[in-house]
Formats: structure tokens, sequence, C-alpha cells
């Protein structure tokens, strides 16, 4: 907890901001770990036209301060029409 706010809600806000997802799970992994996993599933149009490094970069580059505070991340990026498919 950072000012009363959790690194979830941290996160959730960061990736809201920079990335406008339509569709955003952010999952607290750590179980009783103090150094935090966060597993995280993301769907943006930001993500269109870009190979997976670079969508990784956009959500590592949003996530700069978070990332060095937390143990263990893991991301995955679709575009809207990738979830769709996958739906």
């Amino acid at each position: 907890v950072f000012l009363g706010i959790t690194m979830e809600a941290r996160i959730e806000s960061k990736l809201r901001a920079a990335l406008e997802p339509t569709h955003l799970e952010i999952k607290d992994t750590s179980g009783s770990c103090d150094g935090g996993k966060y597993e995280v599933v993301i769907v943006s149009k930001a993500f269109e036209g870009k190979p997976l490094l670079a969508r990784h970069r956009l959500v590592n580059d949003a996530l700069k301060e978070e990332l060095q505070q937390i143990h263990a991340f893991s991301q995955k990026t679709f575009t809207p029409e990738q979830w769709a498919a996958k739906q």
C-alpha cells in the first residue's frame, strides 16, 4: 500500500490512463509473498498494428514506477479484434 492506494489500484489507474483498455483484468498472484506478483490481461486499440514486444513496452512504460516494486509481472496483450476471437 502506497499512500493508502493498493498496488493493484495503482496498476489499474496507470494502465487505464495510458492505454484506454476496453477490457482489463488484474490478478494478484502473490499469496504470502511480500514483493508482489501480478498477472494482467489488457485489451486495447493502442496495440493494433504493434508486435508483441512493442505492446509490452507500452505497458512497461506506463508502469515504470510500479515495476520497480513488483517481484513478478506477467502480461497478456490483445487488440479488441484478437480478444473477441478468443471469447
